[in-house]
């Protein structure tokens, strides 16, 4: 029998995401190959092993952390979407611990980033409003201590590929090298915010609007530029083998690792290469789900056959909901509430699991945590002490070594794109209600969505009372409880939680709209003429008049 929570899941995605009029579900991955289905990995000693592993904590995991760029709480199979292929994610899912409350610090990029990396709320750490954009001067403060960091300091080899988004600077000051990471590799924010070129094989377009006044996307190796305009079609590819040599130059110098995936999948405009292009039912957006869950794959493979899987945590998780404004090459946040840009669930609720076979019990928890939790947590697995910083995360690994505990997160404060230290959170969610106190709609969610409160044209409101939802019967929040007098004291108690709050948060000034057009990136020298297009590498100049680029001219592509 299909257990009922998964058929109404099954239901309502197919009824709330853009899917084909047909389709039928099938085993096969996109070379036409039958999917292999493992047997769980036995659970049996598990708590044991928790117990040796709690007395000695020498035994340090490796991590990997992988972090989905505006993935919907309902784009993987696991989550219910009747079209996406994701088998490797969907059984690591799984066979590990699937957080159904699991909550980003706001909803969009850059902030949510900060808040994982640091375990604080963005207005700490100046990471608002909005996001860096390639011509900022600032990045995230020098002064703050991240996963990387700590894990560094106890030993740690780290590496960083792919999407860093927290600012680059106009000596390249603000780059993860000088964070904790030994070393990075990727586009440092997001590939949107370059000019269009090609996003699949042969020169397929893409099928978006991108920053064409912007200097073309750069690839970095550490602080250096190696590649601008970056290649799409070979990216993931590239990460992957990167991530890999990280994995295999940890294993010979017998170090544990830290290993930070943030994915530019799914954000658009969407890519893939030929292996995954045109293979997927759902589309463009169903490719760049196929070539995320191969880059997955890879590395877990990579861990297996070195004897490492089980000794290696792997926790995944999404930046904030998916981009509704793309339509059908979008995200899908299934039953929940608008989508990326807003605080109401679709745009900060993110599908999330941990992975640790010999510790971690495979199933599901309706436990809350957030992603500003990840660091104590991770902290308090390999034996660091955190006591000398102020965080807003909290240890959760109660909930990953036994699926029946209560979270020791309370409350969840939840802020907008564009924090203010007036306005507070616009909303606070608990173990079961959430409060509305502010909304405001954002064209992220779809300008023409046909839900008012989810487009930019719905405008600041305050709500006084504020709108009540119940998160166990009302995930959707369509049944505004706050006006009924049976809920005052659930009303009282958020309030006032959120009075304390206010009262006791640090900011600090907002860093994110400090720019210059010449801080951007270059290859070449960010004085060079005419610009943007002279900032290319030497060896890319071709590419400006093949896909229609000549410097400072944007011409149309036939």
């Amino acid at each position: 029998m299909i257990p009922l929570s998964l058929t109404i899941s099954l239901v309502v995605t197919a009824l709330f995401c853009a899917v084909p009029s047909t389709f039928s579900l099938s085993l096969e991955d996109p070379e036409g190959e039958k999917e292999e289905t493992k047997p769980l990995p036995s659970s049996d000693t598990t708590y044991d092993k928790i117990k040796d592993y709690k007395k000695n904590l020498s035994q340090r995991p490796n991590i990997v952390l992988i972090f989905a760029d505006d993935l919907g709480f309902a784009d993987l199979g696991f989550s219910g979407h009747p079209n996406s292929r994701t088998p490797t994610i969907d059984q690591l899912a799984s066979n590990g611990r699937f957080f159904t409350n699991f909550y980003v610090s706001s909803p969009i990029c850059s902030p949510s980033r900060a808040s994982l990396l640091t375990g604080r709320l963005q207005v700490r750490s100046g990471v608002y409003p909005g996001t860096f954009t390639p011509d900022s001067t600032l990045g995230l403060p020098r002064n703050e201590t991240t996963i990387a960091q700590l894990l560094s300091d106890k030993g740690y080899n780290t590496m960083i590929v792919g999407k860093w988004h927290l600012g680059v600077g106009v000596s390249k000051e603000y780059l993860p090298t000088h964070f904790g990471f030994d070393g990075y590799y990727g586009i440092p924010y997001s590939h949107d915010m370059c000019p269009c070129r090609t996003c699949f094989p042969e020169d397929g377009p893409c099928y978006d609007l991108c920053w064409q006044q912007d200097v073309s996307c750069p690839l970095f190796n550490n602080t250096d530029i190696i590649e601008q305009p970056a290649d799409l079609t070979t990216l993931t590819e590239r990460y992957v083998n990167r991530a890999l040599s990280f994995i295999d130059n940890a294993v010979a110098q017998k170090t544990p690792f830290f290993l930070y995936l943030p994915f530019h999948q799914v954000h658009h405009p969407q890519f893939a290469s030929k292996k995954f292009h045109n293979k997927s039912q759902r589309g463009r957006i169903g490719d760049a789900l196929l070539e995320l869950d191969w880059a997955v794959q890879e590395i877990a493979t990579r861990l297996q056959n070195l004897g490492l899987l089980s000794s290696t945590l792997i926790w995944f998780s999404s930046d904030n909901g998916p981009s509704l404004t793309r339509h059908e090459r979008g995200g899908c946040a299934g039953l929940l509430r608008c989508g990326k840009g807003t605080t109401w669930e679709g745009g900060v609720r993110v599908p999330t699991f941990v992975h640790w076979p010999d510790y971690v019990k495979p199933g599901r928890t309706s436990a809350l945590a957030s992603t500003f939790d990840v660091l104590p947590t991770i902290a308090k697995m390999t034996g660091i002490d955190t006591s000398n910083l102020t965080l807003d995360g909290i240890d959760i690994s109660s909930l990953l070594w036994d699926p029946q505990a209560t979270s020791p997160r309370e409350f969840v404060p939840i802020y907008p794109e564009t924090p203010e230290r007036s306005l507070g959170p616009f909303a606070v969610r608990n173990d079961r209600y959430k409060a509305h106190f502010y909304t405001k709609g954002s064209d992220l969610s779809d300008a023409s969505n046909y839900d008012p409160m989810c487009p930019g044209s719905h405008q600041l409101t305050l709500h006084d009372p504020p709108l009540l939802f119940d998160m166990q019967v009302d995930p959707g929040e369509r049944y505004d409880l706050g006006k009924d007098p049976d809920y005052k004291n659930v009303i009282d108690l958020l309030v006032a939680w959120r009075k304390e709050h206010m009262a006791n948060m640090t900011w600090i000034e907002a860093r994110t709209q400090t720019i210059d057009e010449r801080s951007q990136p270059c290859c070449t020298d960010n004085k060079c003429n005419p610009f943007p297009g002279c900032c290319d590498c030497p060896t890319n100049y071709h590419l400006n008049h093949i896909f229609g680029y000549n410097f400072q001219t944007i011409l149309p592509i036939d």
